[in-house]
């Protein structure tokens, strides 16, 4: 029998003291209705199971407290074991506690339960409680040819966002619900790539007289190279190196942004930056590291064109949230991680035609995950169609 356990959450953020054991239930136990507990036709469906997954998931975002996933796959995939399901369900269904929630995770193939209401406990010594519970249930009611298929698999949220490099640090385990209204959206997000595509192509022939224009006074204004790359944070956690014109004198510290950018997400930031304004403000104003030529760049954000290579090779898109920097996901509440899962990162968005820098991040962050929720490929025409006057007027650009 294999399990992953330890491995899995070594990465992950801590829970807290120690889990009670859990409490032994009959395998029989009466659900109510006189029927076993054990058996796998009380167990939540597929669909079921998955909803309250994300419904916990969600809930977990608010609370600030964790949860933990546990599926059981016995490698009985388009095999017909009636016996043998009713059997695991049965051993599971005496190993974990009443306020745990046990599914389906895939129909008549992997068991999952959802344990919650931790107290003060510790995500490692929880998993080795439920692991060793679990793992004696089976080995009493198993033969050891038939335990060597199963595997046991342990997931945290929140997890950690450390990895690097383009990998997805995201287990899409977690979040069903997300890749499923990718599945359902298929058509939709097809079109929007099409659009993307063919936006990028467009306006990089388009506006490279600009271009070229720029690219010569950055030169003639400060040393260093013409564009600045960055690595930001793209969809589901993965890494991308981010292209824009250099608007800044070359080897500045980034150590001022940095401090703002934490204050700000936190709600904290200095009374300079808002310049008297009763919101903060996103971008640091007056920022002594921007040159001239840098600083009507950014006014009228023809510092981004070079991003549209980002939007050509699949990157970003045309209309999404703004990617971040990896410093600032540190800062991040659980909740505004959401704005990273649910839409592809793009150059313009809800955030820019409706206030820019002038909004909090916390209204940022919600307007981001409006666009998730309402988008179609209409709703981008219309934000792409509002774009050039925000540009125009540069309200809330610095």
């Amino acid at each position: 029998m294999k399990t992953k356990s330890e491995e899995d959450f070594q990465d992950r953020q801590p829970l807290g003291a120690h889990f009670s054991a859990a409490k032994s239930k009959s395998a029989e136990k009466s659900n109510g209705n006189g029927n076993s507990a054990g058996d796998p036709g009380n167990f939540l469906s597929e669909e079921h199971f998955r909803r309250m997954l994300a419904r916990e998931r969600k809930r977990s975002e608010r609370s600030r407290k964790h949860l933990v996933l546990m599926l059981i796959d016995g490698g009985l995939k388009n095999k017909k074991t009636d016996a043998l399901l009713e059997q695991i369900a049965v051993v599971l269904s005496a190993a974990i506690r009443e306020t745990d929630l046990a599914g389906w995770f895939e129909a008549n193939s992997v068991f999952g339960v959802i344990f919650t209401e931790f107290g003060d406990s510790d995500v490692s010594a929880a998993v080795k409680t439920i692991e060793s519970k679990v793992t004696a249930a089976l080995q009493k009611a198993f033969k050891a040819t038939q335990l060597s298929s199963f595997q046991i698999s342990f997931y945290a949220f929140p997890d950690g966002w450390k990895a690097g490099g383009h990998q997805r640090p995201v287990d899409p385990t977690m979040y069903p619900d997300l890749f499923e209204v990718k599945e359902r959206k298929k058509l939709s997000l097809l079109t929007k790539r099409v659009m993307d595509v063919l936006g990028a192509l467009v306006a990089l022939l388009l506006l490279s007289p600009i271009f070229m224009v720029l690219a010569v006074l950055i030169k003639l204004t400060s040393k260093g190279p013409i564009f600045f790359r960055q690595e930001r944070v793209g969809q589901f956690g993965s890494r991308f190196v981010f292209l824009k014109f250099r608007s800044m004198y070359f080897s500045t510290d980034a150590a001022i942004h940095k401090e703002y950018v934490r204050n700000f997400i936190a709600g904290k930031a200095n009374s300079e930056a808002r310049e008297g304004s009763k919101k903060g403000v996103y971008k640091i104003t007056n920022d002594p590291r921007v040159t001239w030529i840098g600083r009507l760049m950014r006014r009228t954000s023809l510092d981004e064109i070079p991003q549209f290579w980002n939007v050509l090779i699949g990157e970003m898109s045309l209309v999404g949230p703004r990617p971040p920097i990896p410093y600032e996901i540190e800062a991040y509440d659980i909740w505004h991680r959401r704005r990273l899962l649910e839409s592809r990162p793009g150059i313009t968005g809800l955030w820019q035609v409706r206030g820019r820098s002038k909004t909090t991040f916390d209204e940022m962050v919600r307007l981001d995950l409006q666009y998730s929720r309402m988008w179609s490929p209409m709703l981008d025409v219309k934000i792409l169609l509002q774009t050039p006057r925000a540009v125009f007027t540069g309200d809330g650009a610095y």
